[in-house]
């Protein structure tokens, strides 16, 4: 008969495992510090042997790092998503905003419609609680924790989705955003009526998503992503028409 006897698993063998879950799950995000050697075998009820052999694994897989005097940390697994000639395309072409802007309609309108379904209470609490905190921060445009919101916001969206792939794909999109690299945000926010229009939106994404309504959870995000794409539309030509009014200022002022 084909039986082995079963072999206990080595308890570096079980760390191993549970930080890969934290991990491949989004709860422990690249860059992010792990506790101390003696905290985290309290936590996990293992040696400090064990423990070092579980890290050092995984630093040799590439899933942690390790700096001196700093600790250890979650590696970047992100990092090599997009390739920095292709990165320096998206930042100089205007065609890749709207490519992106409608890649993050069709991702994040699924991603809300399975958040309705699929969050837990908790993921529906974290996103009622960032949401209370956007409406008390203001205005992104004048307030740096406003704008962190806004994106904690869409990502908490992702992370409720429990899709693995779907989640490290897009965070991996937030970041570029965060470094400017599709549009300034803050330009966007400044336009006159864009803080207020956002809020609601973002009201509304909330409201469904609490309601488990599917359905309006992913009309709402759709509708959000549509008025930012207009809003840029509305902004890169309210830029052409300033240019060319500067050149006929000084074409009429050059005359006389």
């Amino acid at each position: 008969m084909p039986f082995q006897k079963v072999q206990p698993e080595k308890l570096s063998a079980s760390v191993v495992k549970q930080i890969e879950q934290l991990i491949l799950r989004g709860i422990l995000s690249p860059g992010e510090r792990l506790p101390a050697e003696r905290e985290l075998a309290e936590r996990l009820g293992v040696s400090r042997p064990s423990l070092r052999d579980a890290i050092g694994e995984l630093q040799a897989r590439g899933l942690l790092a390790s700096k001196a005097g700093s600790g250890v940390f979650v590696a970047d697994v992100l990092g090599s998503a997009f390739s920095p000639a292709l990165i320096q395309l998206f930042a100089t072409h205007d065609e890749a905003v709207f490519d992106y802007l409608s890649f993050r309609r069709d991702m994040e309108g699924l991603a809300a419609e399975r958040a309705a379904r699929f969050g837990s209470d908790y993921d529906l609490q974290v996103i009622q609680a960032i949401f209370e905190k956007m409406e008390a921060a203001g205005n992104p445009a004048t307030s740096e924790e406003a704008a962190k919101l806004d994106a904690q916001f869409h990502s908490a969206i992702m992370d409720a989705s429990h899709n693995v792939i779907m989640l490290h794909m897009m965070r991996s999109m937030f970041d570029l955003l965060r470094e400017g690299v599709f549009y300034n945000r803050r330009i966007m926010f400044q336009q006159h009526t864009t803080y207020e229009a956002l809020l609601e939106q973002h009201r509304a994404i909330n409201a469904a998503l609490q309601a488990r309504d599917p359905q309006a959870a992913r009309t709402a995000v759709e509708a959000h992503l549509d008025y930012v794409k207009q809003a840029l539309t509305d902004h890169q030509r309210a830029e052409r028409n300033a240019e060319v009014a500067r050149q006929r200022l000084e074409h009429e002022t050059g005359r006389g």
